[in-house]
């Protein structure tokens, strides 16, 4: 289901442009990330879809219908919203919590709760959490619960407004994943509101850059604004490493991955004039082993030096990177999709990839 603006504009009483002229489509099944810094209309925007917010002038159309045909209630009822800090009911459970636009819509109570089981599944959530309430959950648990919620509408749409920023670095990307995850399996209209470029580059199909005072700066996928913004604005919005952060587009598949020495946490590790990556039972990696390290009985973790980032084999250039540039013993770990240990990549290695690329990389 598409979404388009049409001339839209928001205008407060005071005078105040919150949105300037807005034209843009937003296609079926894709996401698209309105990106900017505060005061920037993003926020009103996403608003104005749902009739959260009513524009001064313009259309929106949703599905090629204008927004504004529609009872208010009835809309937004059957879109999905999604908000920072999720915005739980605090006295109902989280099954209750999931379960709400269900009932609203007319499903008896016994379905309702069915389907909210079955949402909590799908966003990665046990069972046993359904009867839990809000406060008892961790934040990234709470912000899962609220996309099950908005999902619950089985809307075609969603609406997602910094939904994220409230959690902290790991939680947020573990989220991000599970936003992925879902949008590879569920193929649904995706619009979301960040100011934060890294999560508009990782998420978007497309990315909607907006200036202060509501008017669109630029809009285009993610390595199109990296690569090539329009005006000294949006290169300034991106940031000066704008370069690095277009290796998200790029491909690790020619970086040749090593093999490493490594020892297993638990066992005896002995000498080595090289540093050895040290894993679990499971092959998972767990830190490096110094050159020349002296261990006296099984080696344990206090022993290790940590090991930077991890690079998941098959994903962006840019995680290879950034596991070289972060470890100790410069060579990035490579995982597989397990998370067991298959070897490792030098910073050389991957720029001399980089170099290689037909496309470049932005300077």
């Amino acid at each position: 289901m598409g979404i388009e603006f049409r001339g839209v504009t928001k205008k407060y009483p005071d005078g105040t442009v919150a949105v300037d002229d807005l034209n843009l489509t937003i296609e079926d099944g894709t996401i698209t990330v309105f990106v900017g810094p505060s005061g920037c209309g993003k926020t009103t925007s996403l608003r104005m879809i749902n009739r959260m917010v009513e524009p001064t002038s313009g259309t929106i159309l949703l599905d090629g219908a204008d927004v504004r045909d529609s009872d208010a209630a009835l809309l937004r009822r059957g879109i999905g919203y999604v908000i920072q800090h999720a915005g739980l009911f605090p006295h109902r459970t989280v099954l209750s919590n999931v379960a709400t636009v269900p009932l609203l819509s007319g499903w008896d109570k016994r379905k309702a709760r069915e389907r909210a089981a079955e949402l909590l599944e799908t966003v990665g959530l046990p069972a046993e959490l359904g009867k839990r309430y809000p406060a008892q959950l961790s934040g990234g648990q709470q912000q899962r619960v609220g996309v099950a919620r908005a999902l619950a509408a089985d809307s075609p749409v969603l609406l997602m407004d910094e939904p994220f920023s409230a959690v902290d670095p790991v939680v947020r990307e573990g989220l991000q994943d599970e936003l992925l995850r879902l949008q590879s399996q569920l193929g649904k209209t995706i619009v979301f509101v960040t100011h934060d470029i890294d999560e508009a580059v990782r998420l978007g199909d497309k990315v909607a850059v907006l200036r202060v005072g509501g008017r669109l700066a630029q809009y285009g996928t993610p390595a199109d604004v990296l690569r090539h913004p329009v005006d000294d604005f949006v290169a300034g919005f991106v940031g000066k490493d704008r370069g690095y952060r277009g290796l998200s587009f790029l491909s690790a598949g020619d970086v040749l991955v090593e093999d490493v020495p490594t020892v297993r946490v638990g066992g005896a590790p002995g000498e080595s004039a090289d540093w050895r990556l040290a894993v679990n039972d499971e092959g998972e990696p767990r830190g490096w082993l110094p050159p020349s390290s002296t261990v006296d009985g099984e080696l344990s973790e206090s022993d290790l030096v940590a090991g930077g980032s991890l690079y998941q084999q098959g994903t962006p250039i840019r995680g290879a990177l950034d596991a070289a540039l972060s470890s100790p013993a410069s060579l990035g770990v490579v995982v597989d999709a397990d998370g067991k240990a298959i070897g490792v990549v030098t910073a050389r290695q991957v720029l001399d990839v980089i170099e290689n690329h037909p496309q470049g990389v932005t300077r």
